[in-house]
């Protein structure tokens, strides 16, 4: 900078200084570039290709919030920005904390605030240091893993006082003062300069052909109300736009493109509007239109057969098709978002295989294999024996990987190349919360775990080639939340150097970057460059002072992350970081190393996007700013010199900047605008124009890979081809290559096997948990079995001899055991199963031999088997229960040297499906009453039943279905019983009336009612209604008086109850002589055919009184008149005549009790057998007299308001029910009802259908 400045006179420095600094005041707002629906760079699968969409804030002045979801895939090491990447559209991410690993959704929100600047004074500073500028820090990502893709550093200060400056390893870089100017060429989208979105299709691979769609996304509406198709034939120079030929009116959603045939073209119409695509196998020069009868959401192309497409609806359906979505098939309902694959298997075998995973109808989650033309459910596959967790399948490659949720804990279980599933072993206290699969490469699972005692930090652990034992690698890895809820793990895996991983770790408060060369056997701090960018040595010692690095990867391929690598340039790694103790976020540079991690040297002091082009032979450096721009730096010889180029002539608002894919990677495309109204610019750079020729043979060198001076790195010796970094030469097509020699083994090429810890010594020594003579349960007498040495070889080693034959496992023979640690659970892991339904018992045995020992199995239920084998009980003990109850199942292992015995106690249930509160509905204060919970069925299991009385806030829990009780203040008083059995609870609801005195009566009708009567409630209690309106109008007593409920069963009949009536201060309107008179008023008008009403013009309905009018049930009085007295022995002799009648099974009518709530509803037991079924009829003799409802006589014990006593039902007389034979059979004694001598309890409340049928009511 001050030698720049120099020279200028000092009145022009002092002129430019204030020019920069009203520039940073009244700084420009720059295009936000983001996917729409870019894959996440873990994803297995090879993706659709859909165009990549940028977003171009415009000057409306609105705040915008935008929403763009799905992930990036595709080969392993693709440049972000340099490729179209296979793409799935997705409209929600998955929730945090499940085991998703790769299929984690991303969700990326940003809200925008947009500003109109003035294009003036942007041009001549646009390349110059911006010293005390805030950092922007790098956009967050949310992959497991992150791979090679263009860097996008932080702002900071930048390059200026190097220039000319000569750089070695570790040194300072060196810019050129000269400008130079590239070839490029500009178009502008005319017409579209209101389109805020665009997304892009360079299909490269020697194809010249680019498509381009822009979109108005109406963020007030939340729909797109305009685009436009525009095609380009040669490499970006011109456009046409297509708008005729998909359609004038045509508004489009998507483009997506085939991944192994990019001829092929598909374009989504906005579902708003219709749903349609527009296909065409011509590189987009034609176009076919077919309707859809589904909502696409998103797509999943086969990863070898260009016609096989899946597209997922959404509505949760998953369709396929064989013919690019010409004609679809329903393949399934219920998938869940997301979670559906094509079969990956390393073989190829079943390519037109579906994994998928889906709801079941109780709600379930499933996973299920299928071919894609037939889904049948005879087709279907259930690799997975019961449910799985909600969103936790995955498939990759030879792995799937499911989680299942007991007890409170996450169990995760895998299946290596379609084999048995089986449950995962990390270190047994490490208790994980969460699971994430960052790697399955190499036979290998890499998997980030956060542990019970953990919240912002993830432990790395990594498995054996089966998935199954899994060892630590690096603990307390950094992590962070995403926008929505998605989980980033700062770890990323350096794209061309196989096992070469860079860590964030958190120490105590601070966070260091770590590197590892084998797979996280070994970490180590990184070196700081030696010099600054300037020069100045820099001070900094390991382990107290380091670089550290910001690992996170742009989900955008328009712009850069804070990292890349690439699998072309192997020892290159561009990032974003700082030097010192602990990684930081103010004071970022950038640094570059060509040596694959040794050595690092400081590139810029300010924000840059780093694209590889010409197979990494050239880095383009372009800053990061909100200013427009028209020059970027060029740097041939791996960064340790940069030259300015010019690439526009007028400064640009740079929005995205996407490299040609494919081997011939020199033509870039800068997508801008001049300013905040115009249209958008295509900006075509050809870098070819700056060589002068293509690289010979002499203008490589050998490179070997080392670490810090080792040179076997996973067991060989790597040597790589490199271009010479003094000759500028294109390199075309990728000529690098690598030879490998294997070295000799030694202890650094073994990890510790699982069960076995490291220590400080270097020694893998036993866990305190883990014993190393416990023999695998799989190991039978007469087999071998490899016992551990504590050391297993790194997956993907090469080393051969040296130390290998003593760290390796060694085969022994499977010596004979006693049975010990003997364990029986069911297979699903509860404790509870259904009543005529299969469970399945397995055994687990810590030592001894299964297949040699007996085993002998008591179910509790009578039934006893043995086996003699293991062979019988692989797949489990299944057994059917036909009775509920609690049973004790006992297992007995036993050989020659000894034996072993369990127990599990199960309940057997069967579902619950109806309870009914049988009670009086009027009783008379301070009388014991019975309350009874019916059940249906009546044998269910182990049951608690819950009490609610009135307001109470503590309940009455008992374990009996029948309680006693008094009420000692009149009014409505309600029950509640509430009855627990398993996971179903289900409750009723009744109100009873309490009075000193009431009377009933009896009421019958005109025999044509019972033709009408279909005996449901509804229907009994609207005639309730009705009798009563009319029992009003033709007697004149007040409504409060009268309670009328029509009985279950026919004949039809009622009962009609005469209440006395209290006003709000609990003044009595009525005497008991004032009951009298209104008895004999409505029983006279009854006997005089008074009291008729009209059922249905025509059809005109009689009542009648049944009997004389009842006496009252209590007479509390204190004077006991000689009427009261004679009406008291009547009462009595009727008592003793009706208990000889019933002991004759004579039929006579009789009074009873009933009652009914103030509001007119009334409370009787309603039989849940269809209302549709005829009703036989019953005598009303049958029926029981008040008299024997009143003389019960039960212990009591008073409780809370309202003022009742409630009776344990084991203690004291209750009431006796008499059920019909019939109802015995079909459903069992009613739960709860117990013979008590003396007394039958409201027969006349079952109905005679529920008599007949044995259902309660």
């Amino acid at each position: 900078m001050e030698k720049v400045a120099g020279w200028y006179p000092a009145w022009h420095v002092a002129l430019l200084y204030w020019t920069w600094l009203f520039l940073f005041t009244f700084c420009f707002t720059g295009a936000e570039i983001t996917c729409r629906s870019c894959r996440s760079q873990v994803h297995p699968q090879q993706q659709p290709q859909r165009g990549l969409l940028m977003h171009l804030r415009t000057d409306r002045g609105e705040n915008e919030q935008t929403r763009f979801f799905g992930e990036k895939g595709g080969e392993r090491g693709r440049e972000a920005g340099t490729e179209d990447a296979g793409l799935r559209a997705t409209l929600a991410p998955a929730p945090a904390g499940t085991f998703s690993g790769w299929e984690t959704r991303r969700v990326m929100k940003e809200k925008v605030t947009r500003e109109h600047r003035p294009r003036a004074a942007a041009d001549p500073a646009e390349d110059r240091p911006l010293r005390g500028q805030s950092p922007r820090p790098g956009r967050p990502g949310s992959v497991r893993r992150r791979r090679g893709r263009s860097p996008r550093g932080s702002a900071g200060p930048g390059p200026g006082g190097a220039a000319g400056r000569e750089p070695g390893d570790g040194g300072a870089a060196r810019f050129g003062l000269e400008e130079l100017r590239l070839g490029s060429t500009t178009f502008a989208l005319a017409g579209d300069s209101a389109h805020n979105q665009a997304m892009v299709h360079w299909s490269g691979h020697n194809s010249s052909v680019i498509l381009i769609l822009t979109k108005l996304y109406d963020y007030n509406l939340g729909s797109i109300t305009e685009s436009s198709l525009w095609r380009s034939t040669d490499y970006g120079t011109t456009y046409e736009k297509l708008n005729d030929k998909v359609g004038l009116k045509t508004i489009l959603s998507y483009l997506y493109v085939c991944p192994t045939n990019k001829r092929k073209i598909m374009l989504l119409t906005d579902p708003e509007v219709e749903s349609s695509l527009l296909i065409s196998s011509d590189e987009g020069a034609t176009y076919q239109k077919y309707r859809l009868n589904f909502y696409i959401h998103s797509l999943l192309f086969h990863p070898k057969q260009e016609d096989w497409i899946l597209a997922y609806s959404q509505d949760q359906k998953l369709f396929s098709s064989v013919e690019f979505g010409r004609r679809w098939l329903l393949l399934h309902e219920g998938v869940a978002p997301n979670r559906f694959y094509w079969s990956m298997m390393g073989n190829g075998r079943e390519p037109d295989l579906v994994h998928l995973e889906a709801k079941t109808m109780d709600g379930h989650a499933q996973y299920i294999t299928c071919k894609m033309q037939n889904c049948s459910e005879a087709t279907r596959s259930k690799p997975f024996p019961g449910y799985i967790d909600h969103n936790s399948l995955i498939v990759q490659g030879d792995y799937v990987f499911v989680q299942l949720t007991s007890g409170g804990r996450p169990h995760y279980y895998v299946s290596y190349r379609r084999n048995t599933f089986a449950q995962m072993k990390l270190p047994k206290y490490s208790l994980p919360k969460d699971m994430h699969v960052i790697s399955t490469d190499e036979n290998q699972v890499f998997a980030a775990v956060q542990e019970w005692n953990q919240n912002d930090t993830y432990n790395l652990y990594i498995s054996d080639t089966r998935g199954i034992y899994f060892t630590l690698a690096l603990e307390n890895v950094k992590s962070s939340q995403g926008l929505e809820g998605n989980v980033m793990i700062d770890l990323y895996e350096v794209a061309g150097i196989k096992g070469m991983f860079l860590a964030n770790k958190k120490i105590d408060s601070q966070v260091k970057t770590f590197i590892t060369y084998n797979k996280g056997r070994d970490w180590s701090l990184l070196q700081a460059p030696h010099t600054d960018l300037r020069g100045n040595p820099i001070h900094c010692l390991l382990p107290y002072c380091s670089l550290h690095l910001h690992l996170k990867v742009s989900d955008n391929p328009y712009t850069s992350g804070n990292i890349a690598s690439r699998d072309t340039a192997p020892s290159i790694i561009v990032a974003s970081g700082n030097v010192g103790t602990e990684l930081s976020d103010n004071d970022i540079s950038m640094f570059v190393t060509s040596d694959a991690g040794n050595t690092w040297r400081q590139i810029f002091e300010e924000e840059h996007s780093v694209l590889y082009l010409d197979q990494g032979g050239v880095l383009v450096a372009m800053k990061h700013t909100s200013l427009p721009i028209r020059h970027l730096w060029l740097s041939f010889d791996e960064g340790r010199s940069w030259s300015k180029y010019s690439f526009t002539s007028l400064p640009l608002f740079v929005d995205g900047v996407l490299g040609e894919p494919g081997e011939e990677t020199l033509i870039m495309t800068v997508f801008g605008h001049f300013s905040h109204r115009s249209e958008w610019q295509l900006v075509k750079i050809d870098y070819k124009s700056i060589f002068d020729r293509r690289c010979a043979e002499e203008d490589y060198r050998p490179w070997q890979l080392h670490s810090q001076g080792e040179a076997c790195i996973m067991g060989a010796k790597r040597i790589y081809r490199k271009r010479k970094s003094e000759k500028k030469c294109m390199q075309g097509k990728y000529a690098g290559g690598m030879t490998s020699e294997p070295c000799v083994c030694t202890e650094a090429d073994f990890d510790c096997d699982y069960g076995y810890e490291r220590h400080s010594n270097g020694q893998c020594l036993p866990a305190f948990w883990y014993n190393p003579s416990s023999l695998s349960k799989d190991c039978s007498l007469g087999q071998s079995y490899l016992n551990s040495t504590g050391y297993r070889k790194v997956v993907s080693n090469n080393c051969t001899d040296g130390v290998r034959e003593r760290y390796t496992a060694k085969p022994q023979q499977c010596p004979g055991k006693a049975p010990q640690g003997l364990r029986i659970i069911t297979a699903d892991g509860k404790l509870t199963a259904e009543q005529g339904h299969n469970v399945t018992f397995l055994v687990q045995l810590e030592e001894g031999d299964l297949q040699r020992s007996l085993i002998q199995v008591d179910f509790g239920d009578g039934i006893a088997v043995s086996y003699a084998n293991l062979s019988s009980t692989e797949d489990g003990i299944k057994h059917i229960y036909q009775n509920v109850g609690i049973f004790r199942v006992t297992m007995l292992v036993e050989n020659s040297l000894g034996s072993d015995s369990a127990v599990l106690y199960l309940h057997v249930t069967c579902p619950l499906e109806h309870v009914h509160l049988s009670l009086p509905f009027v009783t008379t204060k301070n009388k014991e009453i019975n309350a009874t919970a019916v059940l249906w069925p009546s044998q269910v299991g182990t049951l608690t039943y819950v009490w609610w009385f009135g307001n109470n806030t503590e309940p009455l829990i008992t374990l009996e279905g029948s309680i006693t009780f008094t009420f000692s203040v009149e009014g409505m008083n309600t029950i509640t019983v509430q009855v627990s059995a398993g996971s179903t609870i289900l409750q009723d609801t009744k109100t009873v009336a309490v009075y000193e005195k009431f009377q009933s009566l009896r009421l019958s009708f005109s025999p044509n009612l019972d033709d009408y009567n279909p005996d449901i409630p509804e229907w009994r209690r609207d005639i309730s209604k009705v009798v009563k309106r009319a029992l009003v109008e033709a007697t004149g007593v007040s409504s409060k008086h009268v309670l009328v409920a029509v009985l279950p069963g026919l004949p039809t009949s009622a009962e009609l109850f005469i209440l006395p009536y209290q006003d709000a201060a609990g003044i009595k309107k009525r005497t008991s002589a004032d009951l009298e008179q209104i008895s004999e008023s409505l029983i006279q008008k009854l006997n005089q055919n008074l009291v008729h009403f009209e059922l249905k013009p025509g059809v005109r309905i009689l009542v009648h009184a049944a009997h004389l009018t009842a006496a009252p049930l209590v007479d509390l009085t204190p004077s006991h008149s000689g009427s009261a007295m004679l009406m008291l022995l009547s009462v009595v002799f009727v008592g003793l005549a009706v208990f000889v009648i019933y002991k004759f099974k004579r039929k006579i009518p009789g009074l009873n009790i009933y009652a009914q709530m103030q509001n007119e509803k009334d409370q009787e037991m309603v039989s849940p057998v269809s209302q549709r079924e005829s009703i036989p009829n019953v005598p009303q003799s049958e029926l029981m007299s008040h008299e024997q409802l009143v003389d019960e006589k039960l212990e009591v014990h008073p409780i809370e308001q309202p003022q009742a006593t409630v009776q344990n039902p084991r203690k004291g007389n209750a009431t006796k029910v008499v059920w019909t034979e019939d109802f015995q059979k079909a459903c069992g004694s009613p739960r709860g009802f117990k013979p008590r001598p003396g007394v039958e309890v409201f027969p006349q409340l079952l109905s005679p259908r529920a008599q007949k049928k044995s259902l309660p009511m």
